[in-house]
C-alpha cells in the first residue's frame, strides 16, 4: 500500500463576480479528541489518501505520495486532537491486484460490529465505494460523511453539490451560488470548490464554467477530464 496532501486550491470561474460573505456558522466548543483512521489506496487517478472519524469518511486527498500522506496525517491529527487508529493492511487491495479486486476487512461487517470501530467500518466502506465508483459500477455514494472539517458558505455549497448533482451531470459555479441563496457568488463557490475535503465523493469534478469551460481543479485538469470522462460528460481521451 503506498502511502497526499489536501486538495490544492481549484481556480475559480473566470467571471469576475464578487465573492459572497462567508456566513460561519456559530463557535462551537473546543471538542474532545476523536478517533479516527487512514489509509492509502490505488486509484485510475493515482494515490488517494481517505481518512474517517467515526461520524463518517473525513477526508480525501489526491496525489498521495509518501511526502504528501505524512503531512496531511500530521495536519488531520492536529485537527483532530489524537493519533489515527492502525488501519489494518488487508483494507485495501493487495499492490499488486488489479482495481476493483475485493477488500477484506472492516467493510463487510456493520458499524461497531465485533470490536471494530466505526472508523475503520466507514473507511472500509469508502475503500470499497471507490472501487466500484471507478470501474462504473456505482454511481451514488451511501458512505457517511464527516462534514467536520468545513464550515459556513463552504458546507453548504458543498452539501448542495453532494445531495442535488447527480453522476453524469454538472452545474455551473453560478448556478451553484443561486441553489444555496446566494446570486452573484461564483466566485466563492470556486473558493469553496478549492477547500473541497472530499472530492470525488463530494463531486466538485461537476462543477463547470457556464460558457462551457471546464473550471479549475484542485486535482488537477487531467484529473477533473478523466473523472467527467468516467461519468460519460466528456469524451474518454483517445490515449
Amino acid at each position: 500500500m503506498t502511502i497526499s496532501e489536501g486538495p490544492a486550491k481549484a481556480a475559480g470561474p473566470t467571471k469576475a463576480e464578487a465573492p459572497a460573505a462567508d456566513k460561519p456558522e456559530a463557535p462551537e466548543a473546543r471538542r474532545e479528541a476523536r478517533a479516527w483512521c487512514w489509509s492509502v489506496v490505488d486509484s485510475p487517478i493515482g494515490p488517494l489518501l481517505l481518512a474517517a472519524t467515526d461520524q463518517g469518511l473525513a477526508q480525501v486527498v489526491f496525489h498521495a505520495d509518501e511526502a504528501t500522506a505524512a503531512e496531511a496525517v500530521a495536519r488531520l491529527a492536529a485537527r483532530l486532537g489524537a493519533a489515527p487508529e492502525p488501519a489494518p493492511a488487508s483494507l485495501a487491495p493487495a499492490a499488486d491486484a488489479p482495481f476493483g479486486s475485493p477488500a477484506a476487512g472492516p467493510a463487510d461487517s456493520p458499524v461497531g460490529s465485533g470490536g471494530t470501530p466505526p472508523c475503520l467500518t466507514h473507511l472500509g466502506s469508502a475503500v470499497r465505494q471507490l472501487e466500484r465508483y471507478f470501474t462504473g459500477a456505482l454511481r451514488e455514494f451511501t458512505v457517511p460523511l464527516d462534514w467536520s472539517l468545513i464550515t459556513g458558505f463552504n458546507r453548504r455549497v458543498l452539501r448542495e453539490l453532494a445531495e442535488h448533482v447527480p453522476y453524469g451531470t454538472v452545474v455551473g459555479y453560478g448556478d451553484l451560488a443561486d441553489r444555496v441563496g446566494d446570486p452573484g457568488a461564483a466566485r466563492a463557490v470556486g473558493v469553496a470548490m478549492g477547500s473541497n475535503p472530499l472530492p470525488v465523493v463530494v463531486p466538485c469534478h461537476r462543477v463547470v464554467e457556464s460558457g462551457g469551460g471546464i473550471g479549475g481543479f484542485g486535482g488537477g485538469l487531467e484529473t477533473k477530464r478523466t473523472l467527467l470522462a468516467l461519468e460519460g460528460i466528456l469524451p474518454q481521451p483517445l490515449f
